[in-house]
């Protein structure tokens, strides 16, 4: 028996980002924080940085129209819009705790350099 998706589907299947579980309580910790009960942490990438391309971050109550929504360990939600889901696609949302670098960690596979912040990239 063979399988067939439609290209719908098939396009879904391929579009993943991944939290971490340490990313994950991150978020859910600085949404406490904040006073948002539900919602998630949008992530998006904007032109600039030394690299080229910079990744930003919202507390968001809920997605926008058009988002992709990922969700990961303990309920943590990521709201992606799909412009920025062209250069975040098969990315891993870790959080270093380091006491350093404290940070979030994108190990992102589309990033072609990376600056030595870890906040910017080329594609």
């Amino acid at each position: 028996m063979e399988w067939r998706l439609c290209g719908e589907w098939r396009r879904q299947l391929s579009i993943m980002i991944e939290i971490s579980e340490t990313a994950a309580r991150k978020i859910r910790t600085l949404m406490a924080n904040q006073g948002i009960d539900d919602g998630g942490l949008r992530v998006g990438v904007k032109g600039g940085g030394c690299s080229g391309l910079s990744y930003v971050f919202a507390w968001e109550k809920q997605p926008r129209l058009g988002d992709q929504v990922f969700e990961g360990p303990l309920g943590a939600k990521l709201y992606v819009d799909r412009k920025s889901l062209l250069y975040l696609n098969g990315t891993v949302l870790d959080y270093d705790t380091n006491l350093v670098t404290r940070g979030f960690v994108f190990q992102n596979p589309n990033a072609k350099t990376t600056c030595g912040c870890g906040s910017s990239f080329g594609a």
